[in-house]
């Protein structure tokens, strides 16, 4: 019986893993904070280069804390510069906790993670465009931070 449940488990994961490989990962990239700090400071940069203009993108930004963050949210600014140099600044809100206290992500151990995505992005022109996280939080140091990142994948036909 533990090795018929062994193969019955093995065969979910491969299924899980091939259902997450039909969606196409365009860009991935994280950056790690030094000490789980987030200091006003540091302004992750992520350079994504766009070939095909044609194309709708499902954008995610990614927060990883640990269970000691002690806010229920994290406000952050997302600078864009377009291949023509134009800038960009929005604000955003990543939820971490519900009003109650409980975790609104994924909760691994001490680690929670919370994506905030965009559906149906186009990229106007090609080339590079240049991303920056900036914490917005009035805190100069943000502490329990593990990492932040950008995924960047093909959307769908479904809108």
């Amino acid at each position: 019986m533990g090795t018929r449940s062994f193969l019955v488990f093995l065969l979910v994961l491969v299924l899980i893993t091939l259902a997450s490989c039909t969606e196409q990962v365009f860009y991935q990239k994280s950056y790690s904070f030094p000490e789980n700090t987030w200091n006003l400071k540091v302004k992750p940069v992520f350079r994504v280069e766009i070939k095909d203009t044609s194309k709708r993108y499902d954008f995610g930004i990614t927060l990883r804390t640990t269970t000691d963050y002690q806010f229920s949210n994290c406000w952050l600014y997302l600078n864009t510069k377009t291949p023509d140099k134009t800038k960009g600044r929005e604000p955003f809100e990543i939820k971490i906790t519900n009003p109650d206290g409980t975790w609104i992500g994924k909760k691994s151990g001490t680690i929670v993670e919370n994506t905030l995505y965009f559906k149906q992005r186009k990229f106007p022109m090609k080339g590079t465009y240049i991303f920056q996280l900036e914490q917005a939080v009035i805190q100069e140091n943000l502490e329990e931070v593990l990492d932040i990142g950008i995924q960047i994948r093909e959307a769908s036909d479904k809108k």
